[in-house]
């Protein structure tokens, strides 16, 4: 069965919505600390998902912040149903890991790990003599 999700498109013309089967990502650029139009957009999406009969994970939902201006001030933490969403320095966007600062390590540290891990048995199986 193929579902598609059709939500509202963003209230904000400088908001984007990105949609991958259950999982949706509101993204905003903040400029002149003008961070309503982010609020805005994450509250009427919570609204949208509550008025369609979506439960939204709020233990799933997460905020991360790039930040690179010389005195980084914390925005207030979002709270969506008065619950607050966790703020992270790294999460997983698809398949690709996504720190903060924007630097690879994160990503790259996942991958080898991954790695590490799929090869574990084939090097077991060559070490017994068993590839056969």
């Amino acid at each position: 069965m193929l579902c598609t999700l059709t939500t509202a498109p963003p209230i904000h013309s400088t908001n984007s919505i990105i949609k991958f089967a259950d999982d949706t990502t509101v993204i905003r650029l903040i400029s002149g600390g003008d961070k309503a139009a982010y609020r805005d957009e994450v509250l009427k999406l919570s609204e949208w998902c509550f008025a369609n009969y979506l439960a939204l994970n709020i233990s799933k939902t997460k905020e991360m912040v790039i930040d690179y201006r010389r005195h980084r001030v914390d925005p207030a933490p979002i709270y969506i149903n008065g619950d607050c969403v966790e703020r992270v320095s790294t999460f997983k966007f698809l398949v690709t890991h996504i720190a903060e600062d924007l630097s690879w390590s994160a990503n790259t540290s996942a991958v080898v790990t991954k790695t590490q891990q799929r090869l574990h048995f084939p090097r077991v199986l060559r070490k017994n003599s068993l590839e056969e």
